[in-house]
């Protein structure tokens, strides 16, 4: 009697083991360039063998094992979950070979992919430079952030001619970027600080207006400059010092005393949460000159001053020695004759014995009078103050 083949059943149907042994007894196959992740089973100095769920283990050879650094290769455990990539599911020995470092990179260039796709921005780390611009690490791959695509408050802070002089002292700096580019097989990964500045500025900017609070102290950079006053980079966000909030001396723009890019110190006036704006000072962090004006100064006492503004109505002078104090010299005060115009008696750069004739500290006012600085009616006072001057052995 003829016998039925072992793989066909008595009725001719296929027995059960076939689709078994078709598919590796239930194992799955396995395709070139595919990242699994497997089990460790075994460790040696010289591979690695990894369960991938295939019919048999793969292997991470030797010259493999040596691509992945000291410190992870010391990790490893047998036990341990790994991610590989199959370089061959099956080469001319039979065996299966993986690749540890190339399932890293592959992850890596994945997920700068996907960062290209959904425009995330990525936090990194400044890893090094070279001649055109910074690198920063995806994972393991090296991304570039060329200097065009860095960030305005970065650009602003380059010095030197030479690439060491211009980026070494900012590796190690943390730096939020996005990807611009990804082309493997040119292994080119462009990332911009400047795309992303604009929205991790904005988180920034929340951030601190969250956590300032009136009366705080911080230190920031002059960013840009206006007549009405300046914008200072308090940490990611921008704060407004006022010309009235700049110094306690008068100005007539910001830039006689200050530049782009000068790092000052600021305290918090008010944080206003719904414009998002914020109020600075400079001239609060310096003692008020106007609250001692009556213990260094009093009515009939002589000065000098040196006109620094003419209006029709009488000249500025900022007082000798006290460069913060300045007096008004009413046109009345110029002169016992009839003044026209300021112009015919003083003039802006000069200096002048000065007499003060009106003190009014909460109104941060100083009278000041050339006409009086002779007169009669201080002869008294100006014998005493003279006296005062005159040394002790002197006056024996």
């Amino acid at each position: 009697m003829e016998q039925s083949p072992q793989n066909v059943g008595s009725e001719g149907e296929a027995h059960p083991m076939t689709s078994l042994l078709e598919s590796g007894y239930g194992m799955s196959q396995l395709t070139k360039g595919e990242i699994r992740e497997g089990k460790i089973t075994h460790i040696t100095h010289s591979e690695i063998l990894v369960d991938v769920g295939a019919k048999s283990e793969g292997v991470i050879s030797g010259k493999e094992i040596e691509q992945i650094d000291a410190r992870t290769r010391e990790s490893l455990q047998v036990g341990q979950d790994l991610l590989v990539y199959i370089v061959d599911p099956e080469d001319d020995n039979g065996n299966i070979i993986l690749s540890f470092s190339r399932a890293q990179q592959e992850r890596d260039w994945r997920d700068a992919e996907d960062l290209l796709g959904n425009q995330e921005v990525y936090k990194g780390q400044i890893a090094g430079y070279n001649k055109g611009g910074l690198i920063v690490k995806v994972g393991n791959v090296r991304g570039f952030v060329p200097a065009s695509q860095m960030g305005p408050a970065r650009r602003r802070r380059i010095e030197g001619d030479t690439p060491e002089q211009k980026w070494a002292k900012m590796v190690g700096e943390p730096i939020m970027v996005k990807v611009v580019e990804v082309d493997r097989e040119r292994n080119r990964l462009i990332l911009s600080e400047r795309a992303a500045a604009k929205e991790s500025r904005e988180a920034q900017r929340e951030q601190l207006l969250s956590d300032l609070k009136e009366g705080d102290i911080c230190t920031g950079r002059v960013i840009s400059i206006a007549p009405f006053g300046v914008f200072v980079d308090v940490g990611g966000a921008d704060g407004l010092v006022h010309l009235s909030e700049l110094t306690w001396k008068r100005i007539e723009h910001p830039k006689e005393i200050l530049k782009v890019g000068q790092e000052v110190k600021v305290q918090v006036l008010s944080v206003d949460k719904d414009r998002k704006r914020i109020a600075l000072s400079m001239k609060r962090l310096e003692g008020d000159p106007w609250s001692r004006i009556t213990q260094q100064y009093k009515i009939g006492q002589l000065v000098e001053g040196t006109v620094t503004k003419l209006t029709k109505f009488g000249a500025f002078a900022r007082i000798k020695g006290n460069d913060e104090i300045e007096g008004l010299i009413h046109i009345s005060e110029l002169s016992d004759g009839r003044v026209t115009h300021p112009k015919d008696v003083v003039q802006e750069g000069q200096t002048y014995a000065l007499r003060i004739v009106k003190i009014e500290p909460d109104k941060r006012r100083i009278g000041l009078s050339l006409k009086e600085v002779g007169s009669s009616r201080y002869l008294e006072s100006d014998w005493e103050s003279a006296a005062d001057d005159i040394p002790d052995d002197e006056q024996e």
